[in-house]
C-alpha cells in the first residue's frame, strides 16, 4: 500500500483542530519532536514523513477519560465481573465460533499445547467473536496516550514506536490500523509490540492480519500463550477455603512460589490441590464471601495476556463453559 502523507490542507485542518481543543498541536510539542528524533536516530525513520504523521494526530479526550481509573474505584466485585463474560450469548457465539475453525483450533493445540476452549475463551473475552475490536484509529490514540496520559506514558511511546515499526514491516499506512482506546489491535486485541513479537502467519498467506484472519488471531494466542510459559495438560487452578490468616499469601502475588502443603499452615484447604508451586487467588465481591483458587503456573500465564486475577479466572470459567457445552453437542 502506498503511504500517503497529509498536505498543507490538512497540517492547517490539523492545527485548528488542536486549538480547539485548547491544546499545543501533538505536531508542534517537544517531546514529539524528541521522540521523532529518536525514531530517527535508532530506526532510520525520515523526520519529514513523520513529522506529516504527527500532524494529523489530535486530542482525543475519549480516549484519555477511557483509559484513566475511576475517581472513587471501591472495590471491584468478581460476581459481576465474571457474569460479563461466563453467559449464554457468550457461549453460543463462542460454540460458533468454534465449529467455523474447529481445524485451525486443532492445529494450535497440536503445536502449541493451549488447549482450543482457551483460545476460544481469549477471543470472546476480547472481542466477543470479533464484534468488539475498536474503532479508534491506533496511531491517535497511542499519540494521545503516549503524550497526554503521563502514568503510562512510558508504555504508550514504546507501543508507538512498535506500530510505526510494524506499519513499515507491512508496508501500511500507520493511520490504517484500527483499535480499542488503549491501541490494541484485532481479534485478539493485541497491542503492537505483541504483534511484532507473538503473532503468526497461522493461515499460510504469508502475511499476518489479526482483524481479517481467524486463523492468525488462534495461531497468535497460542503461540502468545506457548512463549509465555503455557504447560500442556497442566491445570490452570483448583477452589481452594481459607480458614485463618492468610493475608501474608494474598500480599505475595499471583506468582505461583509455594507448594498447597505450606499454604496450609496460613488455613487454606484445598482439596484438589496438585503438588505444585501456586498462588493464593482472592475473588472479592462486595457484601458477599471471597472466593479463593489456587492459581498454578497457567493461571499466571493466562494473567501475562492481561494482569488481572479477574480476567484470568473469567477466561478459565468461559474456557469451562464452552469445553461443558460442546461435549454436550
Amino acid at each position: 500500500m502506498m503511504i500517503r502523507y497529509p498536505t498543507a490542507g490538512l497540517l492547517t485542518l490539523a492545527l485548528a483542530t488542536a486549538a480547539a481543543y485548547g491544546a499545543q498541536p501533538y505536531v508542534q510539542r517537544d517531546e514529539v519532536h524528541a521522540f521523532i528524533a529518536e525514531m530517527v536516530e535508532e530506526h532510520g525513520f525520515e523526520k519529514r514523513k513523520l513529522q506529516a504523521l504527527f500532524a494529523k494526530a489530535r486530542p482525543n479526550r475519549v480516549v484519555i477519560k477511557a483509559i484513566a481509573p475511576a475517581a472513587d474505584p471501591g472495590i471491584r466485585s468478581w460476581r459481576e465481573y465474571r457474569s460479563r463474560f461466563v453467559e449464554p450469548a457468550r457461549i453460543g457465539r463462542g460454540l460458533a465460533f468454534w465449529a467455523r475453525h474447529a481445524d485451525a483450533l486443532n492445529r494450535a493445540e497440536a503445536e502449541y499445547g493451549v488447549p482450543a476452549e482457551i483460545i476460544v475463551a481469549i477471543i470472546g473475552v476480547e472481542t466477543i467473536y470479533g464484534r468488539h475490536r475498536g474503532q479508534f484509529q491506533a496511531f491517535n490514540a497511542l499519540t494521545n496516550l503516549a503524550f497526554d496520559y503521563p502514568p503510562r506514558a512510558e508504555l504508550f511511546r514504546r507501543e508507538l514506536e512498535a506500530l510505526l515499526l510494524l506499519a513499515r514491516e507491512d508496508r501500511r499506512d500507520p493511520w490504517s490500523y484500527r483499535s480499542s482506546y488503549a491501541g490494541a489491535i484485532g481479534l485478539p486485541q493485541f497491542l503492537p509490540s505483541s504483534i511484532r513479537s507473538f503473532a503468526v502467519d497461522f493461515d499460510g498467506d504469508r502475511r499476518i492480519d489479526l482483524t481479517a484472519s481467524a486463523d492468525d488471531a488462534i495461531g497468535s494466542v497460542a503461540n502468545f500463550l506457548s512463549r509465555h510459559g503455557w504447560r500442556a495438560a497442566d491445570p490452570i487452578a483448583c477452589p481452594a477455603r481459607v480458614t485463618g490468616d492468610a493475608a501474608v499469601l494474598i500480599a505475595e502475588g499471583i506468582q505461583p512460589v509455594r507448594l498447597p502443603a505450606e499454604m496450609a499452615d496460613f488455613g487454606v484447604v484445598a482439596e484438589d490441590a496438585l503438588a505444585q508451586p501456586a498462588a493464593l487467588i482472592d475473588l472479592v465481591t462486595p457484601m458477599a464471601e471471597t472466593e479463593y483458587r489456587l492459581g498454578y503456573n497457567n493461571f499466571f500465564v493466562l494473567t501475562r495476556y492481561n494482569r488481572s486475577s479477574f480476567y484470568a479466572a473469567a477466561v478459565a470459567d468461559l474456557a469451562q463453559a464452552l469445553r461443558t457445552a460442546r461435549d454436550r453437542q
